[in-house]
C-alpha cells in the first residue's frame, strides 16, 4: 500500500477552529480518526464526527496512533508531555501551535529568539512536525481546494525526520492545501508570526519566496505590531475585524 492511499490511525488533540477542521477534513479522506479535547468525550460535537470520527479520552485518541495531531495552545503542550513522550518512536507527531507572549503567560521562559518548535521538541524529548500553524481559521476551513487549483493555498511544513515529513505533508494536501517543505525545524521560524508566510494565503510559488525573505530579528515586533492593531478594533460586532482584514494586515505587515 502506497503513503497516499494509505488508511491511517490518527488522534488529533484540541477542538479548537483549527482542530475542528482536522477532524472533518481527515476523517473525509477516509483516515480512521479519533479525537479528544480537555472537557472528555462527552463534549465533542455531533457535526466532526459526521465522517467517521469517534469521540475519545485523550488515551484513548493517542493509543496505537500512526498519526498524532496536536492543535492545543503552546502553553498545554507541557500538560501532554508525559503521554506523548511514551508514545512510540515510529508515531508522527504533528504540531500545530503557535507563541504569543500575552497569551502563553505560563510558558514565558521562552526567549523571544527561540525557535517554537524547538523547544517543543525538547518538552516533548522527540522530533515533531510543524504544520498547519501558518494558515488562519477562517481560511483553513473556507479556503480548500482541489488539486492543481490555480489559487490553491500552501502551508509550509518543517520536519527533521524524512518519513514524518512526506507524512506530515500528504496529510496537509488532504486537507485541501499544497505542502510546501519549509525545511529543518531550526529553520521553522520562517512559518511563526511575524513572518511573510505566516497567515498571509500565499500560494506554492509564493510561499517559497516569503519563506527565503524571512527576518528572524523582525518577527517578534511584527507579531505585536498585528495584535495591536487586531485589538485596536475589537469591541462589538460593527468594529470586529474580518478574516479578509486580517489576512490584508499581515500581507502589509509581514511581507
Amino acid at each position: 500500500m502506497t503513503l497516499e492511499n494509505s488508511r491511517m490511525k490518527i488522534g488529533i488533540i484540541g477542538t479548537g477552529h483549527i482542530g475542528k477542521t482536522l477532524v472533518i477534513r481527515l476523517s473525509e479522506a477516509g483516515h480512521q480518526v479519533k479525537v479528544a479535547n480537555s472537557r472528555g468525550p462527552q463534549s465533542i460535537e455531533a457535526d466532526l464526527l459526521i465522517n467517521g470520527a469517534q469521540p475519545a479520552t485523550t488515551e484513548e485518541a493517542i493509543a496505537d496512533a500512526d498519526v498524532v495531531i496536536l492543535s492545543i495552545p503552546l502553553m498545554r503542550i507541557p500538560d501532554i508531555a508525559p503521554l506523548i513522550r511514551n508514545l512510540p518512536a515510529q508515531t508522527t507527531v504533528v504540531d500545530t501551535s503557535n507563541y504569543y507572549p500575552h497569551r502563553d503567560d505560563r510558558i514565558k521562559s521562552i526567549d523571544e529568539g527561540q525557535v517554537e518548535s524547538l523547544w517543543v521538541t525538547e518538552v516533548l524529548s522527540r522530533p515533531v512536525v510543524k504544520a498547519w500553524n501558518a494558515i488562519g481559521s477562517h481560511s483553513f476551513t473556507a479556503k480548500s481546494s482541489p488539486v492543481n487549483s490555480t489559487d490553491r493555498i500552501a502551508i509550509p511544513v518543517a520536519a527533521d525526520n524524512e518519513e514524518h515529513k512526506e507524512i506530515g505533508m500528504m496529510l496537509v494536501q488532504q486537507t485541501g492545501f499544497d505542502a510546501k517543505y519549509s525545511g529543518t525545524l531550526a529553520e521553522s521560524w520562517r512559518q511563526q508570526p511575524g513572518s511573510p508566510s505566516y497567515c498571509t494565503d500565499l500560494t506554492y510559488e509564493e510561499l517559497g519566496p516569503a519563506l527565503a525573505a524571512a527576518e528572524k530579528n523582525r518577527l517578534p515586533k511584527r507579531r505585536d505590531i498585528a495584535i495591536e492593531a487586531i485589538l485596536e478594533r475589537m469591541g462589538d460586532s460593527k468594529t470586529n475585524p474580518s478574516a479578509d482584514y486580517l489576512v490584508s494586515l499581515n500581507r502589509v505587515l509581514f511581507m
